[in-house]
């Protein structure tokens, strides 16, 4: 199963990382911290809207881009993430439901304008590039499957794995690295998508306890904050001037796969059967907003997974 190899190569990673250590007894201390009260909440019966939903598969299709967001045009008082999804939500109130034939349609000049970025020849234009790329394998995606949000959803069933699995035939969301000749899983976008439809109460998954933390760059960042990841004197210093780790280097690999370890590591030392590892990403991603995180450079890699 796709999250278990997720958990299963994290850990592994982990247990012969270089730069990237847990913490155990601040873990603990984060975990009492951790509040029940706002996660352990009465499901909502969900209703199903066919472009409310396209909305979701869309937006999480271009939920990348965190390596260039020190490069990327923001609109004011907004993080990179939210100037992207911003833009998406205008673009479509503006002009209507997204369909797969759209998406299909889109290319690097519409998404310009959209998303409201240069086509430089830099940075930004390849940013831009990938995200018309997206957005076209997503068309093409819900097409091959009945051609709504609605038939993809129905052919997976209740399973937010299965969802994630079958988003996996989109190259985007085949996010996996080599450790030193060992294969590491992640499939950070494949997963939040069905954590996104469940949050939203468009449909009902039976099986999001067996999702795992969302590996990006924002919950190692708070997790390092917090003393949960003790993570190489060096590679601190890198990450504080503001450069950019490779993707899939060691040190990328190890401070993603951290992340996966430790908010699974919070779950246990939480040890309540209504708390699951997306409750407590979502978590420490909202705190990462908090200007004390903020304030220090997380690290960044221009990668289309996260």
């Amino acid at each position: 199963m796709l999250t278990d190899r997720v958990r299963t190569s994290c850990r592994s990673v982990i247990e012969r990382a270089s730069f990237v250590r847990i913490d155990e007894v601040s873990l603990r201390r984060l975990a009492r911290e951790f509040p029940r009260e706002r996660f352990v909440v009465p499901p909502v019966p969900a209703e199903f809207d066919e472009h409310r939903a396209m909305r979701v598969l869309a937006a999480d299709a271009i939920n990348f881009g965190s390596g260039y967001h020190d490069v990327v045009r923001k609109l004011p008082g907004l993080s990179g993430a939210r100037t992207m999804h911003t833009h998406l939500n205008r673009y479509v109130d503006a002009t209507g439901p997204l369909t797969d034939q759209r998406l299909m349609a889109l290319t690097p000049t519409d998404c310009s304008q959209i998303f409201g970025q240069e086509l430089d020849g830099g940075a930004l234009e390849e940013l831009i590039t990938r995200f018309a790329m997206a957005f076209n394998d997503l068309g093409r995606f819900v097409y091959e499957r009945g051609g709504t949000a609605g038939s993809v959803l129905e052919t997976i069933g209740t399973s937010a794995v299965g969802l994630a699995e079958s988003l996996t035939a989109m190259p985007f969301y085949v996010d996996r690295e080599n450790y030193f000749g060992y294969p590491v899983s992640f499939y950070k976008r494949a997963q939040i998508t069905a954590a996104e439809l469940h949050r939203r109460h468009l449909w009902h998954f039976d099986d999001l306890d067996q999702l795992t933390g969302f590996a990006d760059n924002l919950v190692p960042h708070v997790l390092r904050i917090e003393g949960g990841l003790i993570v190489d004197d060096d590679l601190v210093a890198r990450i504080g001037r503001g450069d950019q780790l490779a993707p899939g280097s060691p040190e990328e690999v190890e401070l993603r796969a951290a992340a996966v370890v430790g908010v699974e590591e919070l779950v246990t030392r939480i040890n309540d059967p209504r708390v699951w590892a997306m409750h407590v990403d979502e978590w420490l991603w909202e705190r990462g907003g908090e200007r004390r995180y903020k304030a220090l450079r997380r690290p960044r890699s221009r990668s289309v997974f996260y």
